[in-house]
Formats: structure tokens, C-alpha cells, sequence
């Protein structure tokens, strides 16, 4: 990398306060290190404008985002301004991010309802104040995780009621097995092979879908099979892989409450709540 000239630095600043406007920072570059100071905020601030982009900020406002990150890093130990800029920072994420995947969790792609974000800003209020409410903190997370799959079930009665019934029907086919926790299984391969224990670590090659036959997940198409332990998975596969010889290959369904239950998940949201994974799982190995 070729080193700056001063003058190559000055030209720099002399396109860069051009481009700014008239109420971005001016440059008052009297000296070595009043450049490098320049060239410093310069080159630190490369990657900003695809982080602007990234964050939706309208180029129409950079002056304004400029007026803002000017005001943040003057106010140096001003622990009420501060206070204002955290603030700010935390209220952007909860706008732009939180409530947002709160709203996916609830109610899924159903964009006419929504969390009301004046009582969610009225109960972070009152965390944060300590404030004596109809609910404690200890029994804060439980009501809401409790409140939450009531409002799935509703949102969701269609789904859960599809793959109950995709459950019952598989149940009646007469190669598949049902294990006590009540995950089905259809041996497609038999393996002669040692069976895991709850600590092992084992390699499998496995593909899931869902009930409608969407693939979610697949090492087959990654072309590598994943390790990992038997019981830090979801609890569908860990029953499972503990009944399966090394060698075996399954096709296995899990009911809902053994898998992901009320979440809704994958790479784009695409396994809804209450339902049903499929899963061929090919056993190769236990791990040393």
C-alpha cells in the first residue's frame, strides 16, 4: 500500500469537504497533526457508507447522521447526554429489529397484526425503573413465553391441526415405529452397528423438510455431514439417535413438542410453529 502525501491528503479533504454540505465538520488542517487526524477519521470511516446502506439510512440524510455522530462524540463523560444517545441507540434497535422479530415469532407473515409498541416501551419503562407491576421479574419471562404460545396456537390452530393429522395418519402405516416419547420412525437402512449414548458425539448426513415437503436443512447438500452431540440437539433427535445403530439410515417424524414447538425458525422462517419435522437421518459414526 503506497503511502499518503501531504498533498495527496489535501486533495483528499478538498474533495471530501465538497461533498459534505455546509453543516458537516470542516477541516481545519493546520499542522502534521491536525492531518493525521483527518486522514485517521478518513480511513477508519471506509466501510461506513455500505454499513449506512446496510442500516437503511436515506443518503438524502447524511448531513443529519453527520450532526448526530458529531453531537455523540463531543459529549465526551456528559453523563446525561449520554444517557439521551444510549437511549436513542437502544429505541432504533427496538423499532428496527426487536419488534419486528417479536411480530414474525407471534404472528408470523400476518403483517395486520402487530405488538403495541407504546405498552412494550411502557413495560421496558418499568423494568428499568424497578417499578412494582402485576407481574415480577421473576415471573416476567414465564408469563410471557406462556402468553406467547396462546397467541400462536390461535394465530396458528390451521398448521398445528395439519400436522396433528399428518401424525395420526403416518402412525397408521404399518412400517412405521412409534418410540415412547412418541417420535415415528421408518427404517430405510438397518444398521448392525454400536447405538449412542446421550454424550456421544456421532456424524450424521441428514436432510428435513416439513409436512409440505419444504427442505429446510440438508448436509447432503452442503456435501458434508455434521458432528455433534447427542443430547445438545433438539429432543426428537436425541430420542431417536439413541434407539439407531451406527450404519442405519431412518426416516424420522417428529411431533412438534420434540421439536421446535410454538417457535417459529429456520434460515427464512420457513418451519412454523407446531410443526412437524421430517427428517432422513443417516447415522455414520460415533465419534472419539
Amino acid at each position: 500500500m503506497k503511502k499518503l502525501t501531504f498533498l495527496a491528503v489535501m486533495a483528499i479533504a478538498a474533495a471530501t469537504f465538497t461533498s459534505c454540505g455546509n453543516s458537516a465538520p470542516k477541516a481545519n488542517l493546520k499542522d502534521k497533526i491536525d492531518t493525521l487526524s483527518f486522514v485517521a477519521g478518513y480511513s477508519n470511516a471506509q466501510s461506513l457508507s455500505g454499513y449506512l446502506v446496510q442500516m437503511g439510512i436515506d443518503s438524502t440524510y447524511i448531513d443529519t447522521f453527520l450532526k448526530g455522530v458529531t453531537e455523540g462524540a463531543n459529549a465526551g463523560e456528559d453523563k446525561k447526554q449520554n444517557a439521551y444517545f444510549m437511549g436513542i441507540n437502544i429505541g432504533q434497535q427496538i423499532g428496527n429489529q426487536m419488534l419486528k422479530g417479536l411480530n414474525m415469532d407471534a404472528f408470523g407473515n400476518d403483517s395486520t397484526k402487530t405488538l403495541s409498541m407504546s405498552n412494550f416501551l411502557a413495560g421496558l419503562a418499568a423494568a428499568v425503573k424497578n417499578e412494582k407491576t402485576f407481574v415480577t421479574p421473576m415471573e416476567a419471562r414465564t408469563k410471557y413465553d406462556a402468553m406467547m404460545s396462546e397467541v400462536r396456537a390461535e394465530q396458528f390452530k390451521d398448521v398445528k391441526a395439519a400436522n396433528e393429522k399428518f401424525l395420526a395418519q403416518k402412525a397408521k402405516e404399518p412400517d412405521v415405529k412409534k418410540l415412547p416419547s412418541g417420535v415415528l420412525y421408518k427404517v430405510i437402512k438397518e444398521g448392525t452397528g454400536a447405538i449412542p449414548k446421550d454424550t456421544s458425539m456421532v456424524k450424521v448426513h441428514y436432510e428435513g423438510r416439513t409436512i409440505d415437503g419444504t427442505v429446510f436443512d440438508s448436509s447432503y447438500q452442503r456435501k458434508e455431514p455434521t458432528t455433534f452431540r447427542v443430547n445438545q440437539i433438539i429432543r426428537g433427535w436425541t430420542e431417536a439417535l439413541l434407539h439407531m445403530p451406527v450404519g442405519s439410515t431412518w426416516e424420522v417424524y417428529i411431533p412438534q413438542e420434540l421439536g421446535y414447538g410454538s417457535r417459529q425458525t429456520g434460515m427464512r422462517g420457513e418451519i412454523k410453529p407446531f410443526s412437524t419435522l421430517i427428517f432422513k437421518m443417516e447415522l455414520l459414526s460415533i465419534e472419539k
